[in-house]
């Protein structure tokens, strides 16, 4: 356990932010789980307002730095490739 004051205190501040990292991360994940599970069950015009709100929550994610910038471009990208693609498909059908 920490001992100087200064490492109390910065294991304070960790403790409340990996909490608060916590719970961005999960409605995150739950935002992007719901996106995906409506573009593979076809629901295109759900899936569009869900991919929206995982995009935003991606970003807000990464302008606190709970995830890096790079890693919410990546996801991003994926969901939104997985989007176009669903599109394609539905409408060569």
């Amino acid at each position: 356990m920490a001992e100087h004051q200064s490492a109390i205190k910065a294991a304070k501040q960790g403790a409340r932010r990996r909490l608060r990292n916590r719970s961005v991360r999960s409605v995150v994940k739950t935002r992007v789980r719901r996106a995906e599970f409506l573009i593979v069950s076809k629901e295109l015009g759900e899936a569009d307002a869900a991919v929206d709100l995982a995009l935003r929550a991606l970003d807000r994610a990464a302008k606190k730095g709970v995830i890096h910038p790079n890693n919410a471009a990546l996801r991003k990208s994926r969901l939104m490739r997985k989007l176009n693609q669903a599109r394609v498909t539905a409408s060569a059908n």
